[in-house]
């Protein structure tokens, strides 16, 4: 009795059928990495603004005033009562009336320096859609819930990942995909018509959570159905995450609102529900819930679309004896490797998520053409992928996962302590450090994926990829905390923690040309089965099912 690999060999690893799904799937990737880094132009400065002086509205309009005379009048005084600031979080500690003249509204203070009082909430902005900044006037005392907004958006993650990746194992992967695809586009437009900033927060953070539901199914679902020597794809998808890193500030620039960048980035999910005529559940997951023959029918449309034919005794394929219905965290550290590797990956995702996440936001701190050098640095990435699909096939994953955190953090640390007076050096050595934590981002979505057995792998990437949004949690406000000290402190923070990452990964077990484990028993016999040289597994403690 055929095994799954045997008959997906005969069926084609990777035929027009998985080139297809690939290409569908993948393009989630680009929806996703939009919402992930989104809040870098939905949170842009909202351009000049000023706290209103109580009455003021009500004489600029009956003196004809601009919004330029009134700034004028209300700010150039304040900057020369209080030359130590902006100016934008104080006001005149005046009140305007029908009394007040048109021309000289200050009245008796002249050209003196008037006192001046806290800003409660009455901003007036040159460009109000611009941004939630200006919506929901999120300057001043209550810029921390700039911070707070992304945060909330990966705890959402958090969520998604626990909520939805325990679904995806126990109701299908393909079912949890496209739930989680009319998700995000639902809760995307409620997200952009908020009436208030709670609301706001609420369906931001629901938008969150299936967007990490579709992110990390369709990677799941493109691993399962390939054979063992094409799960680079794994890698490749992430290319499609990093096209929509460069298209997020194209599509900013031409739409002046936040408004519209937010439908943008959330409408193109209702069309993934589409693919519910053309992406199957995967086979593999079929199998571990014992129905065997939808999963040999499926395998049957693989092989007819790849222009092959399944030999006529495929009527059962072997399965494992283990089923886990309701896994756990348990289940992924109850015995010594799955412990071992669970713990690593965790720690990985975190640091992989803190550090990349932190330099993206960075690029709002420093300066700079925000729209140019967010397309730069997203461009940078993509070298990432066709470096890691050119050397891990040839010497493996623990290397370049190790390499990439390594290199990140000897970036991190140089370009701490580079002095501002050579600019280009700066650059060129923090996109260094983008580009080598880029490629560890990447190696950890499929060495997770092949270090967990097919009962626990949506489960177990789920849960340690959990980590990589609690990482997300902490960014905004590390790295803005930080950085209030001294601006490049969250870099030597980042390059302590990409520092044990690297050395902690080369503990893993190389997964190179191994088949994906089956049971937890495969997972434990990693080390003897494979050590340093990759070998196939053979299959062992199967049953069959017809």
């Amino acid at each position: 009795m055929p095994s799954f690999d045997e008959v997906l060999k005969e069926a084609g690893e990777f035929g027009r059928f998985q080139k297809r799904v690939f290409f569908l799937l993948s393009q989630t990737g680009i929806t996703f990495s939009s919402l992930f880094a989104s809040v870098v132009f939905l949170g842009r400065a909202p351009g000049n603004f000023w706290c209103r002086i109580p009455g003021a509205a009500e004489l600029s309009e009956r003196c004809g005033w601009t919004l330029e005379e009134e700034r004028n009048f209300t700010v150039l005084p304040l900057l020369l009562g209080n030359e130590s600031a902006a100016g934008q979080c104080e006001r005149l500690d005046v009140t305007w009336d029908a009394s007040a003249s048109c021309s000289s509204p200050l009245g008796r203070y002249g050209n003196g320096s008037p006192p001046l009082a806290p800003c409660h909430g009455h901003w007036v902005y040159e460009q109000p859609k611009a941004s939630i900044v200006g919506e929901y006037d999120l300057v001043c005392g209550n810029a921390w819930m700039l911070d707070l907004s992304q945060a909330i958006l990966n705890l959402g993650f958090l969520a998604g990942a626990f909520i939805l990746g325990y679904a995806a194992d126990r109701y299908g992967r393909i079912l949890i995909y496209l739930l989680s695809c009319l998700g995000v586009g639902i809760c995307g437009i409620i997200v952009a018509f908020s009436p208030n900033f709670t609301v706001f927060l609420i369906f931001r953070f629901l938008q969150g959570m299936f967007g990490k539901g579709t992110w990390m199914t369709c990677y799941v679902i493109v691993t399962e159905i390939v054979g063992s020597d094409q799960r680079m794809v794994g890698i490749v998808i992430q290319i499609f995450f990093t096209l929509g890193i460069i298209i997020l500030p194209g599509i900013a620039y031409l739409i002046p609102t936040w408004q519209g960048i937010q439908l943008a980035i959330s409408l193109p999910n209702f069309l993934f529900l589409l693919y519910y005529w053309v992406v199957p559940e995967s086979p593999r997951w079929l199998l571990t819930r014992k129905k065997g023959e939808k999963a040999l029918k499926i395998m049957r449309s693989i092989a007819k679309h790849n222009g092959k034919f399944l030999s006529p005794h495929y009527s059962e394929i072997t399965i494992s004896n283990e089923e886990v219905s309701n896994p756990s965290f348990l289940d992924l550290v109850r015995t010594p490797q799955m412990r071992r590797n669970t713990l690593i990956l965790m720690y990985a995702w975190f640091t992989s998520a803190l550090i990349y996440q932190g330099l993206v936001m960075r690029l709002g701190i420093t300066g700079g053409n925000l729209y140019l050098d967010f397309f730069i640095s997203g461009a940078v990435e993509l070298p990432s992928a066709f470096l890691i699909i050119v050397t891990m096939d040839r010497i493996g994953r623990r290397l370049p996962f190790a390499m990439g955190n390594i290199v990140a953090s000897v970036a991190c640390l140089i370009t701490a302590f580079l002095p501002e007076d050579i600019p280009w050096l700066k650059t060129t050595v923090a996109t260094l450090g983008r580009l080598s934590i880029t490629i560890a981002f990447e190696v950890v979505y499929l060495v997770n994926s092949e270090l967990y057995p097919t009962t626990l792998r949506n489960f177990g990437v789920s849960l340690c990829s959990s980590l990589c949004d609690l990482g997300g949690i902490i960014a905004p406000f590390l790295l803005f905390r930080l950085a209030a000290i001294w601006l490049e402190l969250p870099l030597v923070i980042f390059s302590i923690l990409a520092a044990v990452c690297g050395l902690l990964v080369l503990l893993l077990p190389e997964t190179k040309g191994m088949s994906l484990p089956e049971t937890v028993e495969d997972v434990e016999q990693l080390p003897s089965h494979f050590g340093k040289c990759g070998k196939k597994r053979k299959h062992t403690d199967t049953n069959s099912y017809i």
